[in-house]
């Protein structure tokens, strides 16, 4: 009788066990990255708990806001424009009159692209837009403003909440064109995924300077797929498990590259975890405190 008391009794526990492990899982809001296809340019939307926020914005005349009405999104916490270049920050200018409410703004230490983070900042100051500059050092989260977080956002203690990590550039720099690029590192539990805009392999290598370390799940690989990023000694580093390129189908660049083709699928050791804006339209992925990326 001693030994079936036990032996119920550890049934139960593993019975349990994987119930709790079951309603753990159920009960996670996955972060949610969606590439929007915008042609040869990034638009990346973020969606957690019914928040939304953007990297970067796409260029114009894409119908980047179009897309963000036909979601749904009437509201975007904060908006991080990488750098100053028409193919990220063009579909901003369309937001007059489109009903979207952008609840800050954040830009990076750009010292070049003068005309368009000066239309940039015109819209903002027409929309009553906050303005902040990230840095290295620096995080965004939903709900909430740069290093922080506001009443009902569900950023509370004891809720797995994301939070993006800005690496580059840092305050002491003086940087202009891709190599500005505000590059955010998201994470969520365990779950980590980086966000590069256009940064070049000089700022690769500084980065990684910065961050011996660099390690993520999810890679937007930076600069559309460019030869002049990319280089297999960054990408080994972060060594991705999931990327995606936003590039145009056919563009005038050949982006991307086929040579950091060759390398992200080395990297990756599966050419069915790269995925293209020019080939697949726009891209979603979930990320799960716990459970890491999923490809829906």
């Amino acid at each position: 009788m001693k030994f079936l008391g036990t032996l119920i009794m550890a049934i139960m526990a593993i019975f349990v066990g994987c119930m709790y492990v079951g309603e753990s899982s159920e009960d996670e809001t996955p972060l949610r990255f969606m590439a929007i296809d915008v042609g040869q340019g990034l638009a990346v939307l973020l969606e957690w708990g019914g928040r939304y926020a953007m990297y970067d914005f796409g260029p114009d005349s894409v119908g980047v806001v179009d897309s963000l009405v036909a979601r749904g999104v009437d509201t975007l916490d904060w908006v991080v424009l990488s750098h100053n270049h028409r193919d990220h920050v063009g579909g901003f200018l369309e937001l007059e009159g489109r009903g979207v409410v952008v609840r800050r703004l954040y830009l990076g230490p750009d010292t070049a692209g003068g005309f368009f983070c000066d239309s940039v900042l015109h819209v903002a100051s027409r929309l009553k837009i906050p303005v902040d500059t990230l840095l290295r050092g620096e995080s965004v989260r939903f709900g909430g403003g740069a290093n922080g977080f506001a009443a009902g956002s569900g950023c509370v203690a004891g809720v797995e909440c994301p939070r993006f990590d800005v690496l580059w550039p840092a305050r002491y720099m003086r940087v202009g064109e891709n190599r500005a690029s505000v590059v955010l590192l998201g994470r969520f539990g365990t779950s980590k995924t980086l966000l590069t805009g256009d940064l070049d392999s000089v700022g690769e290598r500084q980065l990684l300077e910065m961050n011996p370390t660099l390690s993520a799940e999810l890679l937007q690989v930076a600069h559309h797929g460019s030869a002049g990023s990319n280089t297999l000694k960054f990408l080994s580093q972060v060594s991705p498990k999931y990327a995606f390129v936003s590039a145009g189908a056919g563009n005038r660049y050949g982006h991307p590259a086929s040579s950091v083709v060759r390398k992200l699928n080395l990297v990756l050791g599966d050419s069915t975890k790269l995925f293209r804006t020019d080939l697949q339209g726009s891209l979603r992925f979930e990320i799960f405190p716990s459970m890491g990326v999923v490809v829906p």
